[in-house]
């Protein structure tokens, strides 16, 4: 059913597209509200906050009831939000309807993940997933630029652009996307009981541990890579931007096709190779002499980062099957874990370890340990079975 992938696409794109779409307004927001600077980034911190906080609400309430009316109620909700923050008369009320869009959100984006499975041939599960990976790669690619453009007519433009078309694709679900049962039977069992009983599945808190690290590698220098360029070859904005397209394509192109070479080596020694070569890769990242060169790195980085993405999402959701919502959930707030610790760890390691090196030496490090943590779990002892098969 190829309209499963593309609406999947669709919506990965724009619940993305919502996140980096802000970033280009902050500093004329902070001039139509009086906000000063240090202030404006709580527009973009709102939002991350409400999904956070909700996506683990959102999970167990989502395997417990049809993920389509839950996907078309949240987007609805989205849409809404999104809509007010474009008439927000206040500093304060855009905090409050962005926080409301990240919560309407926490809604959408786990059931795409949790679906997919349900919906999709298990051989196909990859393949899809790196489709709605690919919605947040183009919407790192295009977000940024489309926000841009759209503020040079109005600052208002953006969410009304995006209120409309969440509108519209909440339309394009309700008539195309199939039901999507309940996976969870026993609707008794409150939240606690259903989170404990996931990390209590084999492997689920190696699994997740190792996915946390994972992400910290990755949000700790994504965070600081533009404060780097700057510094080490005096890129401009504008480069910076151009740059963060390259490295958008890069996790599209990996997102898109590595589902091909999944199929030919299987899922345990894609991710025993990815982690030994993003190790390899962010190590050699500070030492890079020349902007070429860390570009080039970068890319890499990106492009191995949209392969592996897809695959880590389909062998986490494969720890509870009846409980798939909630497991997108827990991932999601892990990501969200992970971005937070690695802005922090960032920020202490970028001044006193000459800049990038201490950056590139601890994300290489949070990828090594996942390999024993993997190893340890029993994961690539899959891999002498696939080849065995």
């Amino acid at each position: 059913m190829k309209k499963i992938p593309v609406l999947f696409f669709i919506t990965t794109f724009i619940i993305g597209t919502d996140t980096f779409l802000i970033s280009p307004l902050l500093p004329t927001l902070s001039q139509v509200y009086h906000t000063p600077s240090n202030l404006s980034g709580w527009m973009v911190s709102a939002y991350a906050l409400g999904y956070a906080l909700f996506a683990l609400i959102a999970g167990p309430l989502s395997d417990g009831m049809d993920r389509k009316k839950v996907m078309i109620l949240g987007l609805f909700g989205f849409a809404l939000a999104t809509f007010l923050c474009a008439i927000s008369p206040s500093f304060w009320t855009m905090i409050l309807f962005r926080f409301l869009a990240g919560v309407s959100a926490a809604f959408v984006t786990p059931q795409v993940w949790a679906s997919i499975p349900q919906l999709v041939a298990p051989k196909a599960i990859i393949k899809t997933m790196g489709y709605a990976t690919a919605g947040l790669s183009v919407s790192q690619m295009i977000g940024l630029p489309a926000g841009s453009y759209l503020a040079a007519f109005s600052w208002h433009a953006p969410f009304f652009v995006l209120s409309l078309f969440a509108l519209l694709l909440n339309f394009t679900i309700l008539l195309m996307l199939p039901s999507i049962p309940a996976t969870r039977t026993n609707k008794s069992r409150h939240m606690g009981q259903i989170y404990i009983s996931i990390m209590r599945a084999p492997r689920a808190l190696n699994f997740f541990a190792a996915y946390f690290m994972f992400q910290t590698g990755f949000f700790t220098s994504y965070a600081f890579f533009g404060t780097w360029f700057t510094q080490a070859f005096s890129l401009n904005v504008a480069s910076i931007g151009t740059n963060m397209i390259l490295l958008g394509l890069g996790n599209l192109i990996g997102s898109l096709f590595g589902s091909k070479l999944v199929a030919k080596i299987g899922v345990a020694k894609s991710i025993l190779f990815s982690l030994i070569f993003l190790s390899v890769t962010y190590a050699l990242l500070p030492f890079s002499g020349f902007l070429w060169i860390a570009e080039s790195l970068f890319f890499l980085i990106f492009l191995v980062g949209g392969f592996i993405f897809p695959v880590m999402m389909s062998t986490l959701q494969s720890l509870a099957p009846s409980a798939r919502g909630t497991v997108s959930a827990l991932t999601s707030a892990v990501m969200y874990a992970g971005t937070t610790v690695g802005g922090v760890i960032g920020g202490l390691l970028f001044g006193p370890f000459h800049g990038f090196t201490g950056i590139g030496l601890f994300a290489a490090i949070m990828n090594i340990i996942p390999l024993f943590i993997f190893q340890r779990a029993g994961l690539f002892h899959d891999a002498k079975e696939e080849r065995a098969h």
